[in-house]
């Protein structure tokens, strides 16, 4: 008898939607931590981390990959807005096209963003089968998702497991 070799299931993670819903409730994610959970929790084998790309943040790029995230950068662009420099990279179109290119390996996706410009994936992955589990960051997820009620964890109720602890000033390793 032949063993069938069950497909992996990916992660596929809107880096900007994670970080600023996560501050917004006055904490701060331990991203190796985090990639651990998805690991250990929801059998996470690759966790594609979307995020604009800033040079100078080369480090902390080091520090994700190390941690365990495949990187996909999207260029950023700076505007000065009211004399204050201000610097985008929306990565929902990357996030999309890379979870459909990525579509034939592998047997079920975890989606980590709250943005509702992700309902047309979403739906898509329900339609096939291929949905695991939508973690929102943030309690206050588009109303656009609601309809999916049924695979939203909100991150939060992982908090102890994955909250910042250390103390960025002394913290010499690791990710920020």
């Amino acid at each position: 008898m032949i063993a069938v070799r069950k497909k992996p299931i990916y992660a596929f993670i809107d880096s900007q939607n994670l970080n600023l819903g996560i501050r917004s409730q006055g904490w701060k994610l331990d991203f190796t931590k985090f990639r651990k959970l998805l690991s250990d929790r929801y059998q996470v084998t690759k966790a594609f981390l979307f995020i604009g790309f800033i040079k100078e943040q080369q480090p902390l790029y080091n520090d994700l990959k190390r941690a365990g995230y495949t990187m996909v950068f999207k260029p950023t662009i700076t505007h000065n807005i009211k004399g204050i420099p201000e610097t985008k990279g929306n990565v929902d179109a990357e996030l999309v096209l890379h979870s459909m290119i990525q579509v034939s390996h592998y047997s079920k996706a975890v989606i980590v963003s709250g943005d509702g410009d992700f309902h047309c994936l979403i739906e898509y992955l329900d339609s096939k089968n291929k949905l695991s589990k939508i973690l929102v960051p943030n309690p206050k997820y588009s109303s656009l998702l609601r309809r999916f009620a049924s695979y939203i964890t909100q991150i939060q109720l992982f908090r102890q497991k994955i909250q910042l602890t250390r103390s960025i000033k002394t913290q010499k390793k690791g990710i920020r």
